[in-house]
C-alpha cells in the first residue's frame, strides 16, 4: 500500500498523536466552480478547520498517488487543470493509479481514500444520491454504497436538492447507514433547510454525534453515517426558486443527453448561471458551515478514542 498512499507529513502525526483530522475532497475544487474561486475556496475552508482546531486533509490522486493532505501547490495545480482533471469515483480509483494521472476524487473515493490512512471524519458540501426519474434511468450515485460499506462520517448540508431526496433517504435505509439531523428533525437539501423528508435522528450537539458513531463502530457495525448540517439561514434559498431552476436545467440535461458522472457537475454549473451566481455563494456557504461542524465533532471523537 505504501507505494500507493501517500499521506502528509502533518496529517501522520497528527493521527499518530490522536489530533482531529477532517477530510476534504476535490472534484469540488475541479468540477464545483471556476478558477481561482475554486482554490480560494479551498483554501478558506483549510483555514476554517485549522481555525476550528482540526487537521485539514484534502484528498486527491495526485500523480498517481493516493493523497491524503494535498499541498497548497497541488490544490492549486487541481484548480487551475479544472475539467481536465478525471473526476474519480471509487470505479476509476485503479486505473487513474494505474496511468499515475491526477484525480479529483467524489465522496464515495475521498470516504475510500480517507479510510484507508485512518480519518474518520469527512466534510463535504452535499451527497449523491438516486437521481430523479431513477426508476428509468437508474441514475444511482456511488456514493450509497461507499457510505454503506466504508466507516466514515460525512458532514453535509444533505443531498444535492438536483437529486430525489425522498429515494435517497430510502436506500440510505436499506443500507443500514443513519442520517443524524444536527439540530433538525427535517433532511436539509443542500440549498434549502428543509426537503419534506425527516431524518433518522435529531442530535444537538458535536459531543453526541460523535459518541454516537463511536459506539457504532465500536459494537462493530461497518459503514458511514451521514450528518445532515442545514445551510445557514443567511445564505438559504426559495425552495420554489431553486426548484425552477432545477427543473429547467433537468430539462436542458436531457434533452443534450448528459447522463452518468457528467450529470452532476453540467447541473450544478447550468443552476449558477440561471441564478445570477446566487447559488455558487450559497454552495460555498454551507461547505465553509459543514467544515467547522466536522472540525467540532473531529475533536470531540478524539476525546473519546
Amino acid at each position: 500500500m505504501k507505494n500507493y498512499l501517500h499521506i502528509s507529513e502533518e496529517v501522520q502525526q497528527a493521527l499518530a498523536e490522536n489530533k482531529p483530522v477532517v477530510a476534504l475532497e476535490s472534484t469540488i475544487i475541479s468540477h464545483g466552480m471556476p478558477y481561482p474561486q475554486n482554490v480560494q475556496t479551498a483554501q478558506m475552508v483549510e483555514q476554517i478547520i485549522r481555525d476550528a482546531g482540526a487537521i485539514p486533509a484534502t484528498i486527491a490522486v495526485i500523480e498517481g498517488k493516493l493523497t491524503v493532505g494535498c499541498s497548497a501547490e497541488q490544490i492549486d495545480r487541481l484548480g487551475q487543470k479544472g475539467l481536465a482533471v478525471t473526476k474519480v469515483s471509487r470505479r476509476d480509483l485503479p486505473f487513474v493509479v494505474a496511468k499515475k494521472q491526477d484525480g479529483a476524487t467524489t465522496v464515495a473515493a475521498t470516504m475510500y481514500i480517507a479510510h484507508l490512512a485512518g480519518v474518520h471524519v469527512f466534510a463535504t458540501g452535499g451527497i449523491g444520491g438516486v437521481h430523479r426519474n431513477a426508476e428509468t434511468t437508474m441514475d444511482i450515485s456511488a456514493d450509497l454504497d461507499e457510505l454503506q460499506e466504508t466507516s466514515v462520517m460525512v458532514v453535509c448540508a444533505g443531498a444535492k436538492s438536483i437529486l430525489d431526496i425522498g429515494l435517497t433517504l430510502e436506500c440510505l435505509e436499506t443500507r443500514g447507514v443513519p442520517v443524524v439531523g444536527y439540530k433538525t428533525e427535517d433532511m436539509p437539501a443542500f440549498y434549502t433547510q428543509k426537503s419534506g423528508f425527516k431524518v433518522d435522528y435529531r442530535l444537538d450537539t458535536p459531543q453526541e454525534i460523535a459518541l454516537a458513531y463511536h459506539c457504532k463502530c465500536a459494537i462493530g457495525l461497518k459503514g458511514g453515517m451521514l450528518v445532515a448540517n442545514p445551510i445557514p439561514d443567511q445564505y438559504a434559498m426559495d425552495s420554489n426558486y431553486i426548484d425552477e431552476n432545477i427543473r429547467r436545467a433537468l430539462e436542458e440535461a436531457d434533452h443534450l443527453g448528459i447522463h452518468g458522472k457528467e450529470t452532476t457537475p453540467y447541473l450544478l454549473d447550468k443552476i449558477q448561471k440561471l441564478t445570477g451566481g446566487q447559488s455558487l455563494q450559497s454552495n460555498i456557504q454551507l461547505v465553509y458551515n459543514n467544515a467547522k461542524l466536522g472540525a467540532e465533532i473531529a475533536k470531540e471523537l478524539c476525546k473519546i478514542r
